[in-house]
């Protein structure tokens, strides 16, 4: 009874609601992701999904950049017209700085795919501007739904991206098992999400859609007010992204894309529990901790709790990849994928602590703390890629290379944590 009492009580916290919403949601999105991932790997290959992994390395790397990172501050202020206003200047400079993309491609679309080691899909690399734009505006919608906590719109885009992606490729590559296809399907994945976005708001009140009527608004003042985040927050994430996704890009320069497929893999699989619980946590307690901080609460009690329930629910999964990585992926994605265990067992690592860290990221608006972030992010991208260099370019050796710089990223999260906790607790310290 107590037991009943108890989860009744925590389930009537809006907070929680707002949680299970998103994560049941993406629930239901990674039990897709589960079922239909084995046979995609069977059915492609470990060279085409490498390829497909490239080129989302590529989208990663730039996407974040589109619109500066401006759509995360949609969240903060305390007006919707101010929101829009945000909006606005979001959309217009995703536009611009696409089109700046998408003239460097053309003019060296040759350098690239020779560089990329990626003949096979030259013609493809065209789609990264639309596919960066697309992703933009995708992000831009996402973040007026979580402004306006429509989780169940969230939760409801969740499910269905993966169903028609997912399920796209298995059913064209029981026909067409090329590389082509999981490119393309990728590419018009974040569309269909804003398309989907949109069709579900249309019949909603007035207050929860985006309108651009108010135009009497200050493009310079907008920025300036905001600058945080294309000074400190864009550079950090474009790093960041980089960094994380380089990885793949070696392995295809460096040994072809098969190895890439085999760390696309490690890296999709791993990302599950992320996707499951961290990104669910995450989208809603943003919100939640910048409220608490207008509020003056103690942000850093949030912090550690969210930190302490993540690595509490990641220890099973990750460790389990850590002991058993080449048997398990062998069994599960088929006899070719067991090299794409030894890359997982490393990177689980890495990815435990990175799970642990979500908390702490999405904190870093709140406590005005993207300086030091950015220079948290410049030194963690340096001995990333002194660990790559050791492995792929003085040892030829892509384990190595691997091991190396999971297991340098993982301390350094681990790092991270520790310092916003402290900075929380000086920024709350100094409002009493």
């Amino acid at each position: 009874m107590r037991t009943e009492n108890f989860i009744n009580k925590i389930l009537k916290k809006k907070f929680m609601k707002n949680v299970m919403i998103v994560a049941s949601g993406t629930a239901i999105a990674q039990l897709l992701s589960i079922i239909l991932l084995p046979i995609i790997t069977r059915l492609y290959g470990p060279e085409a999904y490498g390829l497909m992994g490239t080129f989302i390395a590529i989208i990663t790397i730039f996407t974040p950049i589109a619109a500066l990172t401006l759509p995360i501050a949609i969240v903060i202020p305390k007006s919707d017209r101010e929101a829009r206003h945000i909006v606005s200047v979001c959309i217009r400079i995703t536009i611009f700085i696409v089109l700046i993309f998408f003239a460097f491609i053309v003019i060296f679309h040759d350098n690239i795919i020779r560089i990329l080691n990626a003949e096979k899909i030259s013609y493809f690399i065209f789609l990264v501007p639309v596919t960066i734009l697309l992703t933009g505006l995708f992000e831009i919608q996402k973040q007026w739904l979580i402004r306006k906590q429509l989780f169940s719109v969230i939760a409801k885009v969740s499910i269905l991206q993966p169903l028609l992606i997912y399920g796209g490729m298995v059913g064209i590559g029981l026909f067409y098992p090329f590389a082509s296809i999981l490119i393309f399907l990728t590419s018009i994945k974040t569309g269909l999400s804003a398309l989907i976005i949109r069709l579900k708001i249309r019949n909603l009140d007035q207050e929860y859609k985006i309108d651009f009527k108010d135009k009497k608004f200050s493009f310079k003042e907008v920025l300036s007010k905001y600058k945080d985040f294309p000074l400190y927050r864009a550079p950090e994430v474009f790093i960041s992204a980089m960094t994380l996704n380089l990885p793949v890009i070696l392995l295809t320069t460096f040994f072809g894309p098969t190895a890439a497929g085999f760390y696309t893999l490690a890296r999709t699989s791993l990302g599950i529990p992320s996707q499951l619980i961290g990104k669910s946590v995450g989208d809603v307690f943003y919100p939640k901790i910048a409220e608490a901080s207008n509020n003056n609460q103690n942000i850093t009690k949030l912090i550690l709790k969210s930190s302490g329930g993540l690595f509490l629910i990641g220890i099973i999964p990750f460790g389990s990849v850590i002991i058993f990585g080449p048997w398990m992926y062998s069994l599960v994605f088929g006899p070719d994928w067991s090299t794409a265990g030894e890359y997982a067992r490393w990177i689980a690592f890495m990815s435990m602590l990175l799970f642990v860290n979500k908390p702490s990221v999405v904190s870093i608006s709140v406590i005005r703390a993207q300086r030091f972030h950015l220079l948290f992010t410049i030194i963690l991208s340096v001995f990333q890629l002194l660990g790559l260099y050791i492995g792929l370019v003085y040892y030829s050796d892509d384990i190595l290379a691997i091991a190396l710089f999971s297991i340098l990223s993982g301390l350094l999260y681990f790092i991270h944590i520790i310092v916003v906790i402290v900075k929380s607790r000086k920024l709350f310290s100094n409002n009493l």
